[in-house]
């Protein structure tokens, strides 16, 4: 079963422009347990744009599923991990005025840091994953540091997916494979949305994760945050 992780940032974004709390974070959150997510993710920034460190600390204890932090792992970032110690962590190589995230690790340049980091976090009973392109060296690299889990980056893939799916889906085929083979989890995020989601789904052998945030937040302000859950939990399903 590949379980469907809805990626809360955006309702903290339209919180902060206007101050208060106002859409409420955790009720979204829980909401969205309610409505048949399977995990629930942040990616705090150090600017505090749109989710807050306070956010991340009173999501914590109410979650009743998968709770997953994603960020760059600076001290700060890595010592509110473990002090939250959610189910998963999952490392990207953002700079801090990064909009979005927008690339993968380069996991032989940064392999040293990456397993520093990775055995700081698995020694505390976190599990780990690393954001990284569909490249097959990226990926048996990402073996070395340690990580129970990658997380492929599918940007490229919604960009191609219009033009040409079977060639936009083959590189995250072949890179798959071979995360199974060494016995590396695999999740995937960014860009995935209604249009291309099933097909990804069907194509990738062994896909634990998804993580979602901004497409179906945009989707749920035309068919509601419940409906929308749904119509993505059903391109997750082989029915």
């Amino acid at each position: 079963m590949t379980k469907l992780s809805v990626n809360i940032n955006k309702i903290a974004t339209l919180r902060n422009a206007r101050g208060g709390n106002l859409p409420h974070v955790v009720n979204v959150a829980l909401d969205c347990e309610r409505f048949g997510a399977q995990g629930i993710t942040v990616h705090p920034r150090p600017d505090e744009r749109h989710i807050r460190h306070q956010d991340v600390f009173d999501l914590k204890p109410l979650l009743s599923t998968e709770f997953n932090i994603e960020g760059y792992p600076s001290d700060s970032f890595i010592n509110l991990v473990l002090s939250v110690k959610p189910a998963q962590v999952t490392m990207v190589p953002d700079p801090p005025d990064a909009i979005t995230s927008n690339a993968g690790w380069n996991t032989l340049k940064h392999g040293h840091f990456l397993r520093e980091v990775v055995e700081v976090f698995k020694k505390q009973g976190i599990r780990t994953s690393l954001f990284i392109a569909a490249d097959p060296l990226m990926v048996r690299n990402a073996l070395q540091t340690g990580t129970d889990r990658i997380e492929l980056y599918t940007e490229s893939y919604a960009g191609n997916f219009p033009v040409d799916p079977e060639k936009a889906i083959k590189p995250f085929i072949e890179a798959a494979c071979i995360a199974n083979q060494l016995g590396l989890g695999i999740n995937a995020g960014h860009d995935l949305n209604l249009d291309n989601l099933a097909f990804f789904y069907r194509h990738i052998p062994g896909l634990l994760e998804v993580s979602i945030g901004h497409a179906l937040i945009c989707d749920a302000l035309y068919y509601g945050l419940e409906n929308t859950i749904q119509l993505y939990l059903r391109q997750l399903s082989d029915v």
